[in-house]
């Protein structure tokens, strides 16, 4: 695969995108075969509002790619407010191999 931040869909090239594609129909397909993919590894996960869904798919997903996932609430966290969101950042890149946000707000936290 490729190391980038995905913010954006236009942060990768229709290769990429093709490429991912690819790739998720290849895990729906043959799940077994994706069942450690993510082993040893832990994303953090930030919702700037609850969302039953979108949480759950994803810890789902993770928990079925053999990962595992750490929800932090807003109260926990009260990012940008506590603690700076490059501090935050900074803390997680050294404990959790990815975070996933659905912050509306996550082009500005992240550029701050």
């Amino acid at each position: 695969m490729f190391a980038s931040d995905f913010l954006s869909i236009r942060d990768f090239t229709p290769g990429q995108i093709h490429h991912l594609l690819d790739l998720a129909c290849n895990i729906k397909e043959m799940p077994a075969a994706y069942s450690r993919a993510l082993r040893g590894k832990t994303l953090a996960l930030i919702f700037e509002k609850p969302s039953l869904r979108t949480r759950v798919s994803f810890d789902v997903g993770i928990q079925q790619l053999g990962g595992f996932s750490i929800y932090l609430s807003p109260a926990e966290i009260n990012l940008g407010k506590r603690e700076s969101v490059y501090d935050v950042a900074k803390n997680l890149e050294r404990m959790v191999q990815g975070i996933m946000t659905t912050a509306i707000r996550a082009r500005r936290w992240l550029t701050t």
